[in-house]
């Protein structure tokens, strides 16, 4: 069994803890048609995790988005933020968990690792690039620090004396530029 298929058989553990309502998982076909829509492949583990646990509705705090379906998903959100006409969404980072109040974490589809990057646009931030954190370097060590409950979104997380800073995401600005 490889460690991917060991992390999606955690993370569907956890789910199907939480929660008894999950979504049905999404199939090729859907993979297909929402990365049509993007203009941009979902890396393996993000696919993964839509193909062999749910279609969102599980994770830290406020869920994973459906990639696809009614209503609110992934890719629907993608579009608009994009479109935005101050530019400050790049090509390529997926929205995946909307932690209220504009702030998202996102997937960097277009890095092999797949991060997870924070977009907290509330300090009302005079270069968009200064909105855009690193989360986690890649997506599945954010699940795995789900799956152990030491995120920073935990409350013992928040309140720790010794709790991470965010850090400034590096790309940001040159991939802000490349979006305009």
């Amino acid at each position: 069994m490889t460690d991917l298929a060991r992390l999606f058989e955690r993370v569907r553990a956890r789910a199907e803890q939480e929660s008894a309502d999950l979504p049905p998982r999404v199939g090729e076909q859907e993979i297909a048609q929402a990365e049509s829509v993007l203009g941009f492949t979902l890396p393996p583990v993000l696919n993964g995790l839509y193909c062999h646990v749910a279609n969102g509705g599980f994770g830290p705090e406020y869920h994973l988005l459906p990639l696809t379906g009614n209503g609110r998903t992934t890719v629907a959100e993608y579009g608009p933020l994009r479109a935005a006409s101050d530019g400050y969404w790049p090509h390529g980072v997926l929205p995946i968990l909307d932690w209220g109040c504009g702030m998202y974490a996102a997937v960097d589809c277009l890095h092999p690792d797949a991060p997870v990057l924070l977009f907290e646009p509330n300090a009302g931030p005079e270069d968009w690039a200064d909105a855009w954190f690193l989360d986690s370097p890649s997506l599945a060590q954010w699940l795995s620090t789900w799956l152990e409950g030491t995120g920073w979104w935990e409350e013992d997380g928040m309140v720790a004396d010794d709790a991470p800073e965010p850090t400034p995401w590096a790309d940001a600005a040159a991939r802000i530029a490349a979006t305009r």
